[in-house]
């Protein structure tokens, strides 16, 4: 019997050939994990205003962004109910976001300044528009391209137009840190793992655990984190408005009575817990009392919506 002179590819038995087999799908996975770890790469960003490397998909422009919160909106003010526009509580939300919406470009610039940047003002290119949308819940938003609504539900909660205006101020952040275009590009990225994980022959309960792992190691801990960011730079926007900033702390205790201790874990959320956030606000104050001194032109704005 003739010997094998490599000694790696099959040895002949009996008449037989014994080979080792390949697996095209661990090829397949091989290389969606290669795209994965170059996409994440390749789309990796610093934002200014925090400092910190974010994930934005290159193909998602900010008038892209701005396409689609416009889209939403109009689909948003057609299932819902509109306050009259000549309401008291119309003017006064119009009023605090005009006040919040014209230090934008003080307090975009005092952030990155903080962290050897130049802020990109993509509130530039913004169309701002307000609505105060009749409904119980205890909520406003703020979408990319500048449409804002709040929601009749957080009148009650705020109490008073300092505390609107950190409200306002936090959902004003997710669109200026562009959170949405950062939220499809981790979407994209989970598809991408998705994929990997059906072409490499998982069945569904393997793909659940994997896809459990993901949510709670990265996904939910991603989310949370947009939110500590959002609240921060919305105390300095409310802050540098001369609103109070002080009235985040009890906006989050009555929003944490509200809940009725049907939040949930912390761990298992988007959001931050009531008692994390006020945590958080507490020791960012003497910086928002700095950038209220520094950027407020005029008194105190404290008082009753």
């Amino acid at each position: 019997m003739r010997q094998n002179p490599f000694g790696n590819g099959y040895e002949s038995q009996g008449g037989q050939r014994r080979g080792f087999g390949f697996n095209p799908r661990l090829l397949i996975l091989v290389a969606f994990i290669g795209y994965a770890a170059y996409y994440y790469f390749s789309n990796r960003t610093v934002d200014p205003l925090t400092g910190e490397k974010v994930l934005i998909d290159k193909s998602i422009s900010p008038q892209e962004e701005k396409a689609l919160g416009l889209q939403a909106y109009q689909e948003i003010l057609q299932q819902e109910r509109p306050v009259d526009a000549n309401s008291p509580i119309v003017a006064e939300v119009r009023e605090i976001a005009q006040r919040l919406i014209a230090k934008i470009p003080q307090v975009s610039d005092a952030l990155a300044a903080e962290h050897g940047l130049q802020a990109q003002h993509i509130e530039n290119e913004f169309e701002w528009a307000v609505t105060v949308l009749q409904s119980d819940q205890a909520n406003a938003f703020c979408l990319p391209g500048g449409k804002m609504a709040v929601y009749t539900g957080l009148v009650p909660v705020a109490q008073n137009k300092d505390a609107m205006a950190v409200v306002m101020g936090h959902e004003i952040t997710h669109a200026l840190l562009r959170h949405g275009a950062q939220r499809m590009t981790e979407q994209k990225l989970a598809q991408i793992g998705q994929m990997a994980g059906a072409m490499s022959g998982m069945d569904a309960q393997q793909m659940q655990m994997v896809m459990a792992v993901y949510g709670y190691g990265r996904s939910l801990p991603y989310a949370r984190k947009q939110e500590t960011q959002a609240d921060e730079m919305g105390l300095m926007l409310a802050a540098a408005a001369c609103y109070n900033p002080h009235e985040a702390i009890a906006l989050w205790q009555r929003m944490d009575q509200a809940s009725g201790g049907q939040a949930p874990p912390e761990f298992s959320s988007t959001h931050p817990s009531s008692g994390t956030r006020i945590q958080n606000l507490q020791a960012l104050m003497p910086k928002a009392m700095e950038y209220r001194k520094r950027f407020c032109e005029q008194g105190g704005a404290a008082g009753a919506l």
